[in-house]
């Protein structure tokens, strides 16, 4: 056992997390020049963030961390690949883990799992996605941030979870219990004609400054009960390839997706690289 991964483990069990992240969002939002390009500058080189595929590589014009944290992407770096059975990924990032759930039960690290229906917080809805698939994508500092749909689709409810804000790296992931249906989350469930359900799950971690989406805005954070809001009358749709949210700070994106619904890449598995807007599965049938 790695001892610093221990030891990394531990101080998040003792450390303020959210008073720890609520700091970091306030200093994120900070317009101050000095501050906001201090910040800056140190995430370029502490990350070494490619600014060669920002729509903007002048760092004048993000008038805080946070807009350029979430900065947006020149289109022809990412094109979207348009195959009419394609399923794109929705992020930037690394997978964690991905492949079948069994029964209600998704793999989080090696010999680890935790519960489908706690993971999205209803029962009824965790049914949908029984013995299916799903995908856990890892958003280091350094990706992009910026969410996307993976296929065509309409939402039909998002529910905010209040929870734990544990880093969501593989250590943690290894060693923490039931990680992502303990720390906040935001999931959003969609209905296509091609995969029946499914649903992108935005999980919070340490010093994740929030979760915004393109139809609600920011999520508020912190303790308290659930929000479920029902987006069924609303007539939100997206096609595959738009954009649902963004991070403000690294954190995990989760797919799931319906029994035999698609087939996975076999690039899709655990500690490989994918870019959003590329093929990540294709439907069956």
């Amino acid at each position: 056992m790695d001892h610093r991964a221990e030891l990394f483990v531990a101080l998040q069990r003792l450390l303020p997390k959210h008073a720890l992240s609520r700091l970091i969002a306030k200093l994120a939002e900070s317009k101050n020049i000095w501050l906001k390009n201090l910040l800056i500058n140190r995430a370029i080189k502490t990350f070494d963030i490619n600014m060669d595929e920002a729509i903007s590589d002048d760092l004048a014009s993000y008038d805080s961390f946070n807009t350029f944290f979430t900065r947006q992407l020149k289109p022809e770096v990412r094109p979207l690949d348009k195959g009419t059975k394609v399923i794109t990924s929705p992020a930037d990032g690394v997978i964690s883990q991905a492949g079948k759930i069994v029964k209600n039960k998704v793999l989080q690290a090696k010999n680890v799992d935790y519960s489908l229906a706690r993971l999205v917080g209803d029962s009824n809805q965790a049914k949908h996605y029984e013995n299916g698939i799903f995908s856990t994508i890892y958003l280091s500092p350094k990706d992009y941030h910026r969410v996307h749909i993976p296929a065509d689709g309409q939402l039909l409810n998002s529910r905010y979870i209040p929870g734990e804000l544990f880093s969501v790296n593989q250590q943690t992931a290894e060693m923490v219990p039931n990680l992502f249906a303990r720390n906040e989350r935001l999931v959003c469930e969609f209905k296509s004609a091609q995969l029946g359900y499914f649903s992108v799950i935005f999980v919070g971690a340490m010093l994740v400054a929030g979760i915004e989406t393109v139809w609600g805005g920011m999520e508020k954070p912190g303790p308290g009960a659930v929000r479920e809001t029902d987006h069924s009358d609303q007539e939100i749709y997206f096609s595959k390839g738009d954009e649902l949210g963004r991070f403000k700070f690294g954190s995990t994106v989760i797919l799931l997706f319906p029994e035999n619904s698609l087939t996975l890449n076999k690039n899709i598995a655990a500690t490989n690289p994918v870019n959003v807007a590329e093929k990540f599965a294709l439907v069956n049938g």
